[in-house]
């Protein structure tokens, strides 16, 4: 779908493809191992291939099952990966054997539990960036800066939808009743997109009126927004890129529980402050919805489902940000650390302001 960037330049060409060389992500654990219990976690490398796939051959190596390995999040297939995954310690001598051209285990340590999904801090990014001219390479520095200083918008990246980015119509008319899925880690991975694609349009429709609140007079953007004009004089006040509206949920950043935006002044500086921050709906059962302004905007990209929903972060923070621009080899290289479930190809298309896959 195409959507509306947070960054006010024009766009940037450059040459951006997922390969191990240019692209390498390493997981940040949520807690420290404590060396010692029945659990043995390693930490491997993979190149060009799956969280899953790279599961699959430690489990048929081992002649265990899949479910007997624990891991923390499923990372890109197409980089080079570091991520911890644990197993039984019982199987700790038969890995002395293990060997596999495109899997390195790094190191080892023993834990006392299973490592499960969402047992992460976040992942910090190397990318690469070709055909860098140096007038791009000025916008990018730029470009960084803000992301630094403000943050990024938390879309779900084009990974979400399948190779050719049409798994939310599935998800659609499975959620819905409208079609079977026998295989349930499909049928939650369809629905799960659907979801997306309504968060992502949400998300768009926000920084849409972020940009007509930065572009407009008052009493324009009191008719274009249908938002009582008190609204929008506070909306215009505020110093942060991202709009609070009046009826948002926000979170406790980086986690933390889910509260209502009643207009304070004291909530704004604490957005501010990345102290809290605005979330959006991925809709289903058993979720907080947004009220008053928010609440009407959030409305148009709900949905009943059979699935249940969530809240999700709208705007996240990268840190650690840095970059250097090669102008001999034309190229910008890249660092950054993302919170969990955060995209790094989001943050590089919000650099190129256009699709990148």
């Amino acid at each position: 779908m195409d959507r509306f960037y947070s960054l006010g330049h024009s766009s940037i060409d450059f040459r951006f493809k997922q390969t191990a060389r240019d692209f390498v992500v390493e997981e940040i654990p949520l807690y420290e191992f404590c060396g010692d219990g029945e659990h043995l976690v390693m930490f491997v490398r993979k190149k060009n291939m799956s969280t899953m796939e790279m599961v699959g051959v430690f489990a048929r190596f081992l002649g265990i099952k899949d479910r007997d390995i624990g891991y923390a999040g499923l990372k890109d297939k197409h980089a080079m990966t570091k991520q911890y995954i644990s197993i039984h310690k019982q199987h700790e001598e038969a890995l002395e054997k293990f060997e596999h051209e495109n899997i390195k285990i790094l190191s080892k340590v023993y834990h006392n539990n299973k490592i499960r999904i969402g047992h992460l801090r976040g992942n910090r990014f190397y990318i690469k960036l070709k055909k860098v001219n140096p007038t791009s390479a000025i916008k990018i520095d730029e470009a960084l800066k803000n992301i630094s200083q403000y943050g990024m918008p938390n879309y779900f990246g084009y990974q979400r939808f399948g190779n050719d980015g049409d798994n939310h119509i599935d998800g659609e008319k499975i959620a819905k009743g409208e079609k079977k899925e026998r295989n349930p880690k499909i049928k939650k991975l369809l629905i799960s997109a659907y979801q997306s694609h309504l968060f992502n349009m949400w998300l768009s429709r926000r920084l849409e009126i972020n940009t007509l609140v930065s572009s407009f007079e008052a009493t324009e953007l009191e008719s274009l927004l249908n938002i009582p004009l008190e609204q929008i004089k506070k909306l215009k006040a505020q110093k942060h890129p991202f709009k609070v509206i009046l009826g948002d949920i926000m979170e406790h950043y980086p986690h933390g529980r889910l509260f209502d935006f009643d207009g304070s002044d004291e909530d704004l500086e604490r957005f501010n402050a990345r102290s809290i921050s605005v979330t959006g709906l991925l809709c289903g059962s058993k979720v907080k919805t947004s009220s008053d302004t928010a609440g009407t905007i959030e409305k148009t990209y709900n949905d009943t489902i059979n699935a249940e929903g969530a809240r999700r972060y709208a705007w996240v923070y990268p840190t650690e940000v840095e970059g250097r621009f090669n102008q001999v080899e034309a190229q910008y290289e890249l660092n950054f650390t993302l919170p969990k479930g955060s995209y790094a190809t989001v943050l590089i298309e919000e650099l190129a302001k256009k699709k990148i896959n």
